[in-house]
């Protein structure tokens, strides 16, 4: 099993990225939320899914190992394939996932690509339990209220943008919000900024 795969970006779009280490070329297939984190690095280290089937050997690479564990977990729900966990994970970050899981939100789900409403339900079902005891990268976030998901997402967006590795930012937002869960975007900022 492949656990990452480092080296030097020699191609890149916002669903591949070939990464060049020791003279071998890798296509790995990611997602938008970690082409956002790659997009502007000439080198990095993708953690990495395999997909063996009979007609193809297919690699996915995700920037932390909580995407790569959401998109794990997110497959094993029938009638979820690859393809469309990497939708899902290109339109809602890990932590928007864990959020609607919790509030049983069906429509965001029925926004995305290729899922109806059986499959969303599906989703829905086959995850909620796993996100509300331990989240769905095994840390602490599901037990986090709903109601500060929107202000906890715009957060992690700001510090992310401000350059700051998601793994961290989520560490720190996560562990503000359970002392101070009402805070506001720009409290919840300013906080986190004095912790990383």
């Amino acid at each position: 099993m492949i656990e990452f795969i480092k080296g030097e970006i020699s191609d890149l779009t916002p669903t591949s990225v070939v990464l060049e280490t020791n003279g071998i070329g890798y296509f790995l297939n990611i997602s938008v939320n970690t082409f956002s984190q790659i997009q502007h690095a000439q080198t990095c280290r993708l953690y990495v899914h395999e997909a063996i089937r009979e007609d193809a050997y297919v690699l996915f690479g995700f920037y932390d190992t909580e995407e790569r564990e959401a998109f794990r977990k997110l497959i094993s729900v029938s009638g979820v394939g690859a393809n469309t966990a990497r939708v899902i994970l290109s339109s809602l970050t890990v932590a928007e996932l864990e959020s609607a899981l919790l509030a049983e939100n069906v429509s965001i789900f029925k926004n995305i690509k290729g899922i109806g409403t059986k499959t969303a339900q599906r989703i829905i079902v086959e995850l909620k339990d796993k996100v509300s005891k331990v989240g769905l990268a095994g840390g602490e976030q599901g037990s986090l209220l709903v109601a500060g998901s929107e202000v906890r997402s715009e957060a992690l967006a700001a510090l992310q943008m401000l350059g700051f590795p998601a793994a961290a930012s989520t560490k720190v937002v996560n562990a503000i919000l359970k002392d101070q869960p009402g805070l506001t975007v720009e409290q919840l900022i300013k906080a986190s900024l004095k912790m990383l």
